[in-house]
């Protein structure tokens, strides 16, 4: 899932791909910001864990990971090299 933070006094936010689900994700925000922890600690995808105070959170946005678009080939064949294809 895709996970975007907002951190006041940044300019950019922290984007990242997480295999927790939306409610683990929901759920360290909550307990973040009710206090009971100083950091609000989320593991991504690769298993890199981000840690962003707690008192520092502007925002949290929760969606599904943009579909990936595949990249756009050129042709290949005897059509893109210039040579005429010629069928009976």
């Amino acid at each position: 899932m895709e996970v975007k933070i907002g951190v006041q006094h940044a300019p950019r936010e922290i984007v990242l791909e997480s295999g927790q689900s939306a409610e683990d994700v929901e759920r360290a925000v909550a307990d973040a910001l009710a206090g009971k922890s100083q950091l609000l600690s989320l593991v991504d995808e690769h298993g890199r864990k981000v840690l962003v105070p707690a008192d520092r959170l502007a925002y949290v946005e929760l969606g599904e990971p943009a579909p990936r678009k595949a990249p756009r080939l050129p042709p290949s064949g005897p059509e893109s090299r210039g040579t005429r294809v010629i069928t009976a």
